[in-house]
């Protein structure tokens, strides 16, 4: 009923950025808190950062001052810019939210958490 699809991942160099993109689709009424989370090969999904449908966003430590999680509600799209990328960045970064189900204007009383495929992210020189 609802779907979320990254985009923006690829090979990047130490020390430079890239854009994530969340989209979401189906049946929506509201998209509440998204996060993105990043898991490397052998390691746990780790939460990077959040972002509440007021604006109130959470990052990681590791994160705090080179990532920007931001969103367009107008678009149903939640974006992660990545600067400053390290080695130890590269991951595979999904995105999650928590979506009202429902549609323009109409809710259906229920919520749902919904996670993407993911996209690769491979920082390298």
């Amino acid at each position: 009923q609802v779907q979320l699809m990254e985009s923006g991942g690829g090979l990047v160099q130490p020390g430079g950025s890239l854009r994530l993109s969340c989209t979401a689709s189906g049946n929506i009424f509201r998209v509440n808190t998204v996060g993105w989370y990043r898991q490397a090969p052998g390691t746990q999904r780790d939460l990077v950062a959040t972002i509440t449908r007021d604006g109130s966003t959470d990052y990681a430590d590791s994160v705090k001052s080179r990532f920007t999680i931001s969103r367009d509600d107008t678009k149903n799209m939640a974006y992660l810019q990545m600067n400053g990328l390290k080695p130890e960045d590269a991951a595979v970064y999904y995105c999650n939210a928590n979506v009202g189900v429902g549609g323009h204007l109409y809710y259906a009383g229920r919520d749902l958490d919904v996670w993407g495929q993911g996209t690769l992210v491979t920082v390298s020189s």
